[in-house]
Protein backbone atom coordinates (compact mmCIF):
# COMPACT_ATOMS: atom_id res chain seq x y z
CA UNK A 1 0.00 0.00 0.00
CA UNK A 2 1.08 3.33 -0.69
CA UNK A 3 2.65 5.47 1.68
CA UNK A 4 -0.22 8.35 1.76
CA UNK A 5 -3.50 6.53 1.97
CA UNK A 6 -7.33 7.26 3.59
CA UNK A 7 -7.77 3.76 5.19
CA UNK A 8 -11.27 4.16 6.93
CA UNK A 9 -10.84 3.11 10.83
CA UNK A 10 -14.26 2.08 11.01
CA UNK A 11 -14.38 -0.58 8.53
CA UNK A 12 -10.56 -0.96 7.96
CA UNK A 13 -10.96 -0.54 3.55
CA UNK A 14 -8.71 1.65 1.88
CA UNK A 15 -10.74 4.40 0.16
CA UNK A 16 -7.88 5.71 -2.08
CA UNK A 17 -3.99 5.99 -2.04
CA UNK A 18 -1.97 8.88 -3.15
CA UNK A 19 1.45 9.42 -4.15
CA UNK A 20 4.28 10.61 -2.34
CA UNK A 21 6.73 13.30 -4.11
CA UNK A 22 9.60 12.92 -5.99
CA UNK A 23 12.57 14.46 -4.58
CA UNK A 24 12.46 17.24 -7.91
CA UNK A 25 8.79 17.84 -6.91
CA UNK A 26 9.77 18.38 -3.11
CA UNK A 27 12.74 21.05 -4.31
CA UNK A 28 10.29 22.67 -6.50
CA UNK A 29 8.10 23.10 -3.33
CA UNK A 30 10.91 24.77 -1.61
CA UNK A 31 11.60 26.94 -4.38
CA UNK A 32 8.04 27.97 -4.59
CA UNK A 33 7.93 28.68 -0.91
CA UNK A 34 11.23 30.39 -0.71
CA UNK A 35 10.24 32.68 -3.26
CA UNK A 36 7.01 32.89 -1.79
CA UNK A 37 9.06 34.63 0.91
CA UNK A 38 11.23 36.68 -0.63
CA UNK A 39 8.02 38.38 -2.86
CA UNK A 40 5.19 38.25 -1.71
CA UNK A 41 5.90 38.47 2.13
CA UNK A 42 8.08 41.32 1.57
CA UNK A 43 5.52 43.29 -0.49
CA UNK A 44 2.33 42.80 1.91
CA UNK A 45 1.44 44.45 5.35
CA UNK A 46 0.22 42.34 8.11
CA UNK A 47 -3.39 43.74 7.32
CA UNK A 48 -3.45 42.12 4.57
CA UNK A 49 -2.21 39.15 5.11
CA UNK A 50 -4.24 39.28 8.26
CA UNK A 51 -7.56 39.69 5.57
CA UNK A 52 -6.44 36.36 3.44
CA UNK A 53 -6.39 34.77 7.16
CA UNK A 54 -10.28 35.89 7.62
CA UNK A 55 -11.42 34.57 4.43
CA UNK A 56 -9.37 30.94 5.21
CA UNK A 57 -11.34 31.18 8.34
CA UNK A 58 -15.02 31.64 7.00
CA UNK A 59 -14.19 28.86 4.31
CA UNK A 60 -13.97 26.59 7.18
CA UNK A 61 -16.95 28.02 8.59
CA UNK A 62 -18.80 27.62 5.26
CA UNK A 63 -17.63 23.68 4.54
CA UNK A 64 -17.65 22.65 8.34
CA UNK A 65 -19.69 19.31 7.40
CA UNK A 66 -17.53 18.73 4.28
CA UNK A 67 -14.46 19.31 6.07
CA UNK A 68 -15.48 16.88 9.12
CA UNK A 69 -16.48 14.35 7.32
CA UNK A 70 -13.09 13.62 5.62
CA UNK A 71 -11.29 13.54 9.02
CA UNK A 72 -13.86 11.36 10.68
CA UNK A 73 -13.51 8.98 7.41
CA UNK A 74 -10.20 9.42 7.56
CA UNK A 75 -9.01 8.38 11.54
CA UNK A 76 -12.44 7.95 13.17
CA UNK A 77 -13.19 11.05 14.87
CA UNK A 78 -17.01 10.97 15.92
CA UNK A 79 -18.36 13.76 13.57
CA UNK A 80 -19.78 16.41 16.32
CA UNK A 81 -15.95 16.19 17.59
CA UNK A 82 -15.29 16.22 14.04
CA UNK A 83 -17.41 19.51 13.25
CA UNK A 84 -16.05 21.28 16.83
CA UNK A 85 -12.98 20.72 15.81
CA UNK A 86 -13.64 22.38 12.10
CA UNK A 87 -15.56 25.31 14.33
CA UNK A 88 -11.92 25.65 16.45
CA UNK A 89 -9.87 26.06 13.33
CA UNK A 90 -12.34 28.89 11.98
CA UNK A 91 -11.71 30.68 15.55
CA UNK A 92 -7.83 30.31 15.40
CA UNK A 93 -7.85 31.63 12.12
CA UNK A 94 -9.98 34.74 12.73
CA UNK A 95 -8.33 35.20 16.49
CA UNK A 96 -5.26 35.84 13.97
CA UNK A 97 -6.78 37.74 11.55
CA UNK A 98 -8.19 40.10 14.56
CA UNK A 99 -5.18 40.52 16.17
CA UNK A 100 -2.23 40.13 13.61
CA UNK A 101 -1.69 43.42 13.35
CA UNK A 102 -1.35 44.68 17.21
CA UNK A 103 0.98 41.09 17.65
CA UNK A 104 3.67 42.71 15.25
CA UNK A 105 3.14 46.57 16.00
CA UNK A 106 6.75 47.95 17.35
CA UNK A 107 7.86 47.43 20.75
CA UNK A 108 9.06 50.61 22.12
CA UNK A 109 12.19 50.05 24.54
CA UNK A 110 12.39 52.53 27.42
CA UNK A 111 16.07 53.52 27.34
CA UNK A 112 18.64 53.66 30.21
CA UNK A 113 20.59 56.20 28.57
CA UNK A 114 21.19 58.23 25.56
CA UNK A 115 18.83 59.98 23.19
CA UNK A 116 16.65 58.78 20.53
CA UNK A 117 14.76 55.87 20.79
CA UNK A 118 14.40 52.22 20.43
CA UNK A 119 11.84 49.86 19.33
CA UNK A 120 11.35 45.92 18.82
CA UNK A 121 10.81 45.24 14.89
CA UNK A 122 9.10 41.32 14.75
CA UNK A 123 9.65 39.86 10.88
CA UNK A 124 9.17 37.06 9.31
CA UNK A 125 12.05 34.76 8.80
CA UNK A 126 11.27 32.50 5.82
CA UNK A 127 9.74 28.93 4.81
CA UNK A 128 8.70 27.27 7.31
CA UNK A 129 8.12 23.31 7.51
CA UNK A 130 5.16 21.90 9.53
CA UNK A 131 5.19 18.05 10.27
CA UNK A 132 1.50 17.19 11.51
CA UNK A 133 -0.34 14.36 13.32
CA UNK A 134 -3.55 12.59 12.72
CA UNK A 135 -5.37 13.32 15.55
CA UNK A 136 -6.31 17.00 14.91
CA UNK A 137 -6.01 17.32 11.37
CA UNK A 138 -7.20 21.07 10.61
CA UNK A 139 -7.01 22.27 14.48
CA UNK A 140 -3.16 21.29 14.02
CA UNK A 141 -2.29 22.86 10.93
CA UNK A 142 -4.13 26.52 12.13
CA UNK A 143 -2.30 26.71 15.08
CA UNK A 144 1.30 26.39 12.59
CA UNK A 145 -0.02 28.09 10.05
CA UNK A 146 -2.43 31.22 11.16
CA UNK A 147 0.02 32.73 13.00
CA UNK A 148 3.05 32.67 10.81
CA UNK A 149 1.55 33.41 7.63
CA UNK A 150 0.29 36.19 9.28
CA UNK A 151 3.99 37.39 10.28
CA UNK A 152 4.66 36.62 7.13
CA UNK A 153 6.39 33.62 6.87
CA UNK A 154 5.22 30.90 4.53
CA UNK A 155 4.67 27.32 4.88
CA UNK A 156 5.74 23.81 3.76
CA UNK A 157 3.18 21.64 5.23
CA UNK A 158 3.73 17.77 5.49
CA UNK A 159 0.63 16.56 7.28
CA UNK A 160 0.43 12.68 8.46
CA UNK A 161 0.37 10.02 6.09
CA UNK A 162 -3.44 9.23 6.51
CA UNK A 163 -4.89 12.58 6.01
CA UNK A 164 -4.05 13.03 2.41
CA UNK A 165 -7.37 14.18 1.63
CA UNK A 166 -8.04 16.58 4.18
CA UNK A 167 -4.01 18.21 3.72
CA UNK A 168 -5.70 18.28 0.25
CA UNK A 169 -8.62 20.25 1.13
CA UNK A 170 -7.27 22.99 3.13
CA UNK A 171 -4.24 23.31 0.50
CA UNK A 172 -7.67 24.17 -1.30
CA UNK A 173 -9.28 26.60 0.86
CA UNK A 174 -5.92 28.57 1.43
CA UNK A 175 -5.45 28.53 -2.69
CA UNK A 176 -9.04 30.03 -2.68
CA UNK A 177 -8.61 32.69 0.22
CA UNK A 178 -5.90 34.39 -1.89
CA UNK A 179 -2.57 33.10 -0.92
CA UNK A 180 -0.06 33.58 -3.54
CA UNK A 181 1.64 29.99 -5.14
CA UNK A 182 4.36 29.29 -2.43
CA UNK A 183 2.57 30.92 0.22
CA UNK A 184 1.45 27.70 1.93
CA UNK A 185 2.33 24.33 -0.15
CA UNK A 186 0.75 20.55 0.53
CA UNK A 187 4.20 18.09 0.82
CA UNK A 188 3.62 14.36 0.49
CA UNK A 189 7.21 13.60 2.04
CA UNK A 190 8.62 10.09 3.19
CA UNK A 191 10.57 10.45 6.47
CA UNK A 192 13.75 10.24 4.34
CA UNK A 193 13.16 12.91 2.07
CA UNK A 194 12.31 15.13 5.24
CA UNK A 195 15.44 14.80 6.82
CA UNK A 196 17.13 16.70 3.38
CA UNK A 197 14.45 19.30 3.32
CA UNK A 198 14.71 20.35 6.89
CA UNK A 199 18.79 20.59 6.12
CA UNK A 200 17.80 22.40 2.78
CA UNK A 201 18.83 26.07 3.89
CA UNK A 202 16.14 27.83 2.15
CA UNK A 203 14.07 26.05 5.02
CA UNK A 204 14.32 28.15 7.83
CA UNK A 205 12.58 26.87 10.87
CA UNK A 206 10.67 23.23 11.89
CA UNK A 207 7.38 22.43 13.64
CA UNK A 208 6.49 18.86 14.76
CA UNK A 209 3.13 17.79 16.38
CA UNK A 210 3.94 14.07 17.16
CA UNK A 211 5.69 11.22 18.82
CA UNK A 212 8.90 11.46 20.80
CA UNK A 213 10.96 9.79 18.63
CA UNK A 214 9.99 11.98 15.84
CA UNK A 215 10.60 15.28 17.44
CA UNK A 216 13.83 13.98 18.87
CA UNK A 217 14.75 12.82 15.26
CA UNK A 218 13.74 16.27 13.51
CA UNK A 219 15.38 18.57 16.26
CA UNK A 220 18.30 16.69 16.14
CA UNK A 221 18.88 17.04 12.44
CA UNK A 222 17.47 20.57 12.65
CA UNK A 223 20.34 21.40 15.65
CA UNK A 224 22.52 20.00 13.35
CA UNK A 225 21.77 22.77 10.99
CA UNK A 226 21.13 25.76 13.23
CA UNK A 227 17.53 25.29 12.71
CA UNK A 228 14.61 26.89 15.21
CA UNK A 229 12.72 24.01 15.87
CA UNK A 230 9.09 24.24 18.11
CA UNK A 231 7.98 20.56 19.35
CA UNK A 232 4.70 18.92 20.90
CA UNK A 233 5.23 15.82 22.14
CA UNK A 234 2.09 14.57 23.77
CA UNK A 235 1.80 13.55 27.57
CA UNK A 236 0.23 11.71 30.40
CA UNK A 237 -1.45 14.69 31.92
CA UNK A 238 -2.50 14.31 35.48
CA UNK A 239 -6.33 14.96 36.53
CA UNK A 240 -5.70 15.59 40.39
CA UNK A 241 -9.03 15.73 42.41
CA UNK A 242 -8.42 16.55 46.26
CA UNK A 243 -11.45 17.77 46.84
CA UNK A 244 -15.03 18.84 45.70
CA UNK A 245 -18.56 20.02 46.50
CA UNK A 246 -20.02 17.96 43.38
CA UNK A 247 -18.61 14.37 42.81
CA UNK A 248 -21.14 13.85 40.24
CA UNK A 249 -19.85 16.88 38.08
CA UNK A 250 -16.24 15.75 38.83
CA UNK A 251 -16.41 12.92 37.78
CA UNK A 252 -18.75 13.92 34.82
CA UNK A 253 -16.03 16.18 33.75
CA UNK A 254 -12.86 13.57 34.25
CA UNK A 255 -14.81 11.40 31.67
CA UNK A 256 -14.59 14.25 29.34
CA UNK A 257 -11.37 15.15 29.93
CA UNK A 258 -10.20 11.35 28.91
CA UNK A 259 -12.76 10.48 26.23
CA UNK A 260 -12.42 13.79 24.01
CA UNK A 261 -10.83 12.03 20.56
CA UNK A 262 -11.74 8.58 21.31
CA UNK A 263 -8.73 9.59 24.40
CA UNK A 264 -6.43 9.93 21.30
CA UNK A 265 -5.41 13.47 22.56
CA UNK A 266 -2.00 14.70 23.87
CA UNK A 267 -3.55 16.74 26.07
CA UNK A 268 -6.21 14.53 27.62
CA UNK A 269 -6.14 13.68 31.34
CA UNK A 270 -4.82 10.09 31.29
CA UNK A 271 -3.84 9.58 35.05
CA UNK A 272 -6.49 10.16 38.20
CA UNK A 273 -4.96 11.16 41.18
CA UNK A 274 -7.37 10.97 43.49
CA UNK A 275 -7.20 12.21 47.88
CA UNK A 276 -7.88 9.26 49.83
CA UNK A 277 -11.08 10.23 51.22
CA UNK A 278 -12.63 10.66 47.52
CA UNK A 279 -10.79 7.48 45.87
CA UNK A 280 -13.72 5.06 46.35
CA UNK A 281 -16.44 6.91 45.66
CA UNK A 282 -14.39 8.50 42.96
CA UNK A 283 -13.49 5.55 41.23
CA UNK A 284 -17.28 3.43 41.43
CA UNK A 285 -18.90 6.63 39.82
CA UNK A 286 -15.87 7.13 36.88
CA UNK A 287 -15.83 3.43 36.18
CA UNK A 288 -19.37 3.74 35.47
CA UNK A 289 -19.70 6.54 33.90
CA UNK A 290 -16.80 6.00 31.52
CA UNK A 291 -17.70 2.21 30.72
CA UNK A 292 -21.14 3.49 30.26
CA UNK A 293 -19.83 5.06 26.83
CA UNK A 294 -19.71 2.84 24.47
CA UNK A 295 -17.67 2.81 20.84
CA UNK A 296 -20.50 3.04 18.09
CA UNK A 297 -20.13 4.18 14.22
CA UNK A 298 -17.73 7.59 14.07
CA UNK A 299 -20.57 8.82 11.56
CA UNK A 300 -23.97 8.97 13.87
CA UNK A 301 -24.46 12.34 15.71
CA UNK A 302 -24.75 10.03 19.15
CA UNK A 303 -21.35 8.52 18.92
CA UNK A 304 -19.00 10.01 21.71
CA UNK A 305 -15.90 7.52 20.73
CA UNK A 306 -15.14 5.80 17.52
CA UNK A 307 -12.65 3.32 16.66
CA UNK A 308 -9.05 4.45 17.39
CA UNK A 309 -7.25 6.20 14.40
CA UNK A 310 -5.48 2.60 12.73
CA UNK A 311 -4.83 -1.02 13.40
CA UNK A 312 -1.86 -0.73 14.73
CA UNK A 313 -2.91 2.19 17.12
CA UNK A 314 -5.45 -0.60 18.53
CA UNK A 315 -2.61 -2.91 18.27
CA UNK A 316 -0.21 -0.83 20.48
CA UNK A 317 -2.44 -0.09 22.88
CA UNK A 318 -4.06 -3.82 23.46
CA UNK A 319 -0.07 -4.38 24.28
CA UNK A 320 0.64 -1.47 26.65
CA UNK A 321 -2.67 -2.72 28.56
CA UNK A 322 -1.78 -6.70 28.25
CA UNK A 323 1.98 -5.33 29.47
CA UNK A 324 0.49 -2.73 32.36
CA UNK A 325 -1.49 -5.75 34.01
CA UNK A 326 1.09 -8.73 33.46
CA UNK A 327 3.50 -6.36 35.87
CA UNK A 328 0.67 -6.30 38.46
CA UNK A 329 -1.58 -3.78 37.48
CA UNK A 330 -5.62 -4.37 38.72
CA UNK A 331 -7.97 -4.32 35.44
CA UNK A 332 -11.16 -2.57 37.15
CA UNK A 333 -12.95 -2.78 33.53
CA UNK A 334 -12.94 -2.87 30.35
CA UNK A 335 -9.77 -4.20 28.44
CA UNK A 336 -11.34 -4.90 25.14
CA UNK A 337 -10.51 -4.65 21.45
CA UNK A 338 -12.43 -4.86 18.73
CA UNK A 339 -10.93 -4.71 15.24
CA UNK A 340 -9.96 -0.83 15.84
CA UNK A 341 -12.67 -0.52 18.37
CA UNK A 342 -11.08 -0.58 22.05
CA UNK A 343 -13.70 -0.15 25.49
CA UNK A 344 -13.35 1.97 27.86
CA UNK A 345 -11.12 0.77 30.46
CA UNK A 346 -9.98 1.55 34.00
CA UNK A 347 -6.90 0.57 35.85
CA UNK A 348 -5.66 0.54 39.21
CA UNK A 349 -2.91 -0.31 41.40
CA UNK A 350 0.19 0.76 38.88
CA UNK A 351 3.49 0.97 40.69
CA UNK A 352 6.29 2.63 39.50
CA UNK A 353 8.55 -0.45 38.12
CA UNK A 354 5.29 -1.01 35.66
CA UNK A 355 5.60 0.31 32.22
CA UNK A 356 1.98 1.76 32.10
CA UNK A 357 3.12 4.36 34.89
CA UNK A 358 5.58 6.43 32.31
CA UNK A 359 4.17 5.89 29.17
CA UNK A 360 1.07 7.54 27.69
CA UNK A 361 -1.52 5.52 26.37
CA UNK A 362 -3.37 7.12 23.75
CA UNK A 363 -6.49 5.58 23.96
CA UNK A 364 -9.45 5.47 26.36
CA UNK A 365 -7.69 4.03 29.60
CA UNK A 366 -7.71 5.74 32.64
CA UNK A 367 -5.13 5.18 35.67
CA UNK A 368 -6.25 6.24 38.68
CA UNK A 369 -4.12 6.41 42.24
CA UNK A 370 -5.07 6.71 45.45
CA UNK A 371 -3.00 9.23 47.87
CA UNK A 372 -2.72 10.24 51.06
CA UNK A 373 -1.88 13.42 50.86
CA UNK A 374 -1.41 17.27 48.71
CA UNK A 375 2.38 16.36 48.93
CA UNK A 376 1.78 12.82 47.51
CA UNK A 377 -0.64 13.94 44.47
CA UNK A 378 2.01 16.67 43.68
CA UNK A 379 5.06 13.89 43.41
CA UNK A 380 3.07 11.18 41.62
CA UNK A 381 1.79 14.45 39.04
CA UNK A 382 5.42 15.36 38.98
CA UNK A 383 6.75 11.63 38.28
CA UNK A 384 6.34 11.16 34.92
CA UNK A 385 8.75 12.48 31.65
CA UNK A 386 6.21 14.36 30.51
CA UNK A 387 4.80 17.65 31.26
CA UNK A 388 2.54 18.90 29.14
CA UNK A 389 -0.85 19.82 31.05
CA UNK A 390 -2.68 19.05 33.97
CA UNK A 391 -6.26 19.45 35.91
CA UNK A 392 -6.64 20.05 39.50
CA UNK A 393 -10.13 20.15 41.23
CA UNK A 394 -10.20 21.73 44.53
CA UNK A 395 -12.29 23.39 46.44
CA UNK A 396 -9.54 25.73 48.51
CA UNK A 397 -8.30 28.36 46.57
CA UNK A 398 -4.70 28.76 48.46
CA UNK A 399 -4.19 25.21 47.87
CA UNK A 400 -5.31 25.63 44.08
CA UNK A 401 -2.55 28.34 43.69
CA UNK A 402 -0.06 26.32 45.72
CA UNK A 403 -0.01 22.94 43.69
CA UNK A 404 -0.79 24.83 40.21
CA UNK A 405 2.45 26.47 41.34
CA UNK A 406 3.96 23.35 41.91
CA UNK A 407 2.78 21.25 39.16
CA UNK A 408 6.13 20.39 36.20
CA UNK A 409 3.34 21.17 33.05
CA UNK A 410 3.00 23.73 30.58
CA UNK A 411 -0.27 24.32 31.18
CA UNK A 412 -2.66 24.15 34.64
CA UNK A 413 -6.36 24.32 34.44
CA UNK A 414 -8.22 24.08 37.84
CA UNK A 415 -11.42 23.25 38.30
CA UNK A 416 -12.23 23.20 34.41
CA UNK A 417 -12.17 20.78 31.65
CA UNK A 418 -11.86 21.68 27.77
CA UNK A 419 -11.32 24.93 28.19
CA UNK A 420 -8.71 25.50 25.29
CA UNK A 421 -8.79 28.60 23.45
CA UNK A 422 -7.18 30.42 20.09
CA UNK A 423 -6.13 33.09 22.53
CA UNK A 424 -4.14 30.61 25.35
CA UNK A 425 -1.01 28.98 24.22
CA UNK A 426 -0.26 25.29 24.24
CA UNK A 427 2.73 23.70 24.95
CA UNK A 428 4.49 21.82 27.64
CA UNK A 429 7.90 20.98 28.92
CA UNK A 430 10.24 18.06 29.99
CA UNK A 431 9.87 14.99 27.23
CA UNK A 432 6.60 16.66 26.15
CA UNK A 433 8.77 19.50 24.15
CA UNK A 434 9.24 23.23 24.48
CA UNK A 435 8.06 26.45 22.27
CA UNK A 436 4.20 27.61 22.56
CA UNK A 437 1.70 27.75 20.12
CA UNK A 438 -1.73 29.58 19.65
CA UNK A 439 -2.14 33.03 21.90
CA UNK A 440 0.16 36.15 21.51
CA UNK A 441 2.82 33.81 22.05
CA UNK A 442 2.15 31.74 19.47
CA UNK A 443 3.08 34.22 16.81
CA UNK A 444 6.93 35.08 18.25
CA UNK A 445 7.85 31.73 17.89
CA UNK A 446 9.08 31.99 14.41
CA UNK A 447 10.20 35.97 14.05
CA UNK A 448 13.11 38.29 13.83
CA UNK A 449 12.94 40.61 16.40
CA UNK A 450 14.70 42.96 15.13
CA UNK A 451 15.90 45.64 17.13
CA UNK A 452 16.28 49.19 15.44
CA UNK A 453 17.91 51.84 18.05
CA UNK A 454 17.90 55.17 16.04
CA UNK A 455 20.27 58.06 17.32
CA UNK A 456 19.27 61.64 18.59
Amino acid sequence: MAMYAVVDPTTGETIREYPTASDAELRAAIERADGAHRGWSASTTAAERSALMRRVGELHAQRREELAGIITREMGKPVEQALAEVDFAAAIYEFYADNGERFTADEPIELLAGEGSAVVRRTSVGALLGIMPWNFPYYQVARFAGPNLVVGNTILLKHAPQCPESAEAMQRIFDEAGFPPGAYVNVRASNEQVEWMIADPRVRGVSVTGSERAGAAVAEIAGRNLKKVVLEMGGSDPFIVLSTDDLDRTVEEAVLARLDNTGQSCNAAKRFIVADELYEPFLEKFTAALTAVRPGDPRSPDTVIGPLSSAVAAQRLEDQVERALAKGAKLVAGGKRDGNFFEPTVLTDITPDNDAYSEELFGPVAQVYRVASEDEAVAIANDTPFGLGSYLVTTDPQQAARVADRIEAGMVYVNIVGADGAELPFGGVKRSGFGRELGRYGMDEFVNKKLIRVGP
